[in-house]
Protein backbone atom coordinates (compact mmCIF):
# COMPACT_ATOMS: atom_id res chain seq x y z
CA UNK A 1 0.00 0.00 0.00
CA UNK A 2 1.78 2.92 -0.86
CA UNK A 3 0.30 6.45 0.65
CA UNK A 4 1.18 10.20 0.81
CA UNK A 5 1.21 12.73 4.07
CA UNK A 6 -1.88 13.85 2.96
CA UNK A 7 -3.81 10.72 2.28
CA UNK A 8 -2.13 9.91 5.90
CA UNK A 9 -3.67 12.47 7.65
CA UNK A 10 -6.97 12.83 6.14
CA UNK A 11 -7.55 8.56 6.45
CA UNK A 12 -5.89 9.23 10.19
CA UNK A 13 -8.53 12.06 10.98
CA UNK A 14 -11.32 10.49 9.01
CA UNK A 15 -11.21 7.35 10.81
CA UNK A 16 -10.69 9.57 14.19
CA UNK A 17 -14.03 11.36 13.81
CA UNK A 18 -15.84 8.49 12.78
CA UNK A 19 -14.39 6.98 15.82
CA UNK A 20 -15.94 9.60 18.26
CA UNK A 21 -12.91 11.16 19.20
CA UNK A 22 -13.67 14.38 18.20
CA UNK A 23 -17.32 14.59 19.40
CA UNK A 24 -15.73 16.56 22.44
CA UNK A 25 -15.20 20.09 21.15
CA UNK A 26 -13.40 21.01 23.94
CA UNK A 27 -10.16 18.65 23.12
CA UNK A 28 -7.10 20.74 23.47
CA UNK A 29 -3.48 20.57 21.35
CA UNK A 30 -1.99 19.84 24.95
CA UNK A 31 -4.33 16.91 25.52
CA UNK A 32 -3.28 15.88 22.12
CA UNK A 33 0.18 16.50 22.52
CA UNK A 34 -0.14 14.55 25.55
CA UNK A 35 -1.80 11.29 23.83
CA UNK A 36 1.22 11.42 21.11
CA UNK A 37 3.85 11.42 24.06
CA UNK A 38 1.98 8.46 25.60
CA UNK A 39 2.29 6.45 22.39
CA UNK A 40 5.97 7.07 22.34
CA UNK A 41 6.23 5.39 26.10
CA UNK A 42 4.41 2.66 24.79
CA UNK A 43 7.10 2.10 22.28
CA UNK A 44 9.96 2.54 24.99
CA UNK A 45 8.06 -0.57 27.32
CA UNK A 46 7.73 -2.73 24.16
CA UNK A 47 12.02 -2.13 24.10
CA UNK A 48 12.68 -2.13 27.83
CA UNK A 49 9.95 -5.29 27.73
CA UNK A 50 11.13 -7.25 24.54
CA UNK A 51 15.00 -6.23 24.45
CA UNK A 52 17.00 -4.77 21.07
CA UNK A 53 16.93 -8.21 19.12
CA UNK A 54 12.73 -7.46 18.90
CA UNK A 55 12.53 -4.44 17.81
CA UNK A 56 11.32 -5.00 14.59
CA UNK A 57 9.02 -7.82 15.34
CA UNK A 58 5.47 -7.28 15.76
CA UNK A 59 2.45 -9.91 16.60
CA UNK A 60 -1.41 -9.80 17.72
CA UNK A 61 -2.73 -9.56 20.93
CA UNK A 62 -5.35 -12.12 21.62
CA UNK A 63 -7.84 -9.57 20.30
CA UNK A 64 -6.42 -9.52 17.19
CA UNK A 65 -4.59 -6.37 18.17
CA UNK A 66 -1.34 -5.61 16.43
CA UNK A 67 1.54 -4.51 18.66
CA UNK A 68 5.10 -4.43 18.81
CA UNK A 69 7.68 -1.51 18.71
CA UNK A 70 6.87 -0.15 14.88
CA UNK A 71 3.33 -0.83 15.63
CA UNK A 72 3.43 1.91 18.57
CA UNK A 73 5.85 4.27 16.85
CA UNK A 74 2.75 3.78 13.95
CA UNK A 75 0.36 5.23 16.48
CA UNK A 76 2.68 7.99 17.08
CA UNK A 77 2.33 9.25 13.70
CA UNK A 78 -1.15 8.39 13.28
CA UNK A 79 -2.27 10.30 16.39
CA UNK A 80 0.29 13.64 14.76
CA UNK A 81 -1.42 13.22 11.32
CA UNK A 82 -5.18 13.16 12.82
CA UNK A 83 -3.91 16.23 15.02
CA UNK A 84 -2.42 17.92 11.54
CA UNK A 85 -6.42 17.20 9.72
CA UNK A 86 -8.25 18.68 12.68
CA UNK A 87 -6.34 21.97 12.27
CA UNK A 88 -5.36 21.94 8.69
CA UNK A 89 -1.70 21.81 9.12
CA UNK A 90 0.29 21.54 6.19
CA UNK A 91 3.07 18.30 7.70
CA UNK A 92 4.28 18.02 4.53
CA UNK A 93 5.62 21.14 3.66
CA UNK A 94 7.14 21.72 7.40
CA UNK A 95 8.52 18.28 7.05
CA UNK A 96 10.62 19.24 3.60
CA UNK A 97 10.94 22.04 5.16
CA UNK A 98 12.62 20.99 8.17
CA UNK A 99 14.61 18.08 6.70
CA UNK A 100 16.43 20.46 4.18
CA UNK A 101 17.52 22.72 7.15
CA UNK A 102 18.92 19.61 9.05
CA UNK A 103 20.97 19.02 5.87
CA UNK A 104 22.98 22.46 6.74
CA UNK A 105 23.73 21.81 10.40
CA UNK A 106 27.16 21.07 11.48
CA UNK A 107 28.02 17.23 12.78
CA UNK A 108 26.45 17.44 16.58
CA UNK A 109 25.51 20.41 16.13
CA UNK A 110 25.41 22.26 19.92
CA UNK A 111 27.90 19.15 21.03
CA UNK A 112 25.06 16.99 21.63
CA UNK A 113 25.20 13.69 22.66
CA UNK A 114 22.40 12.25 21.09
Amino acid sequence: MSMTIESLIQESHQTAKSKGWWDDPDRNVGELLALIHSEVSEALEVYRVKGKDSISENWFDEKGKPEGFTVELADVIIRIADLCGEFELDLEESLTTKLSYNQTRPYRHGNKKA
